[in-house]
């Protein structure tokens, strides 16, 4: 008899909170959203940067020089 007593004072034991079906289901809801905004945000990363090997083009004006004076002799 005094075994039951013993048995009967003890607490019963609780399983952790993930083993819940609920809280297992809103785990996973919360890590799968998680895993979605990183893949959009590396997405909107990669967009954003600049194309590899792109073609870059500088336009500059060169101010003409002066020309040497000719002398034109003409014969005949």
């Amino acid at each position: 008899m005094e075994e039951s007593r013993r048995h009967d004072r003890r607490r019963p034991r609780r399983h952790p909170l993930w083993r819940r079906p609920l809280m297992r289901l809103v785990a996973l809801a919360v890590a799968a959203i998680v895993v979605l905004l990183l893949g959009i945000s590396v997405g909107r990363a990669l967009e954003d940067g600049p194309a590899p090997g792109g073609t870059q083009t500088n336009v500059r004006t060169l101010d003409p020089r002066p020309l040497p004076a000719v002398t034109v002799t003409v014969t005949g």
